[in-house]
């Protein structure tokens, strides 16, 4: 097996990498069909994040906050894992506690005509 067929990372590792009062992302791998990155938002920030192109998973490391996806809106908190299709409109508001996830990006969407 490749030395680089797997890679490892500790929650202690990434959490730092956003740490602060503004809102911050920290992409920690990069593959071709697949990407992920660690993501917060302090309590009261805005996510200011448009819709992507991939579809999108998220989890909830710590924190707590609203999230809207086109329109229907829900409350997150650790541990929930939310999936958003490619191209929703989705944010994340009313962050009542300092909000951490882990966002997992798939490849590209390929439109089909």
């Amino acid at each position: 097996m490749s030395h680089d067929a797997w890679k490892v990372f500790k929650l202690t590792d990434l959490i730092p990498r956003v740490a602060g009062r503004k809102a911050a992302y920290h992409e920690f791998l990069r593959e071709p069909a697949l990407s992920c990155g660690i993501y917060r938002l302090p309590a009261g920030a805005r996510d200011m994040q448009a819709p992507h192109l991939e579809d999108e998973v998220y989890l909830v490391i710590e924190g707590r906050a609203r999230v809207r996806v086109e329109g229907e809106e829900r409350e997150v908190g650790q541990g929930d894992v939310l999936y958003v299709e490619a191209t929703t409109e989705h944010s994340f508001f009313d962050v009542e506690e300092d909000l951490t996830l882990i966002a997992v990006f798939g490849a590209i969407a390929k439109k089909s005509f």
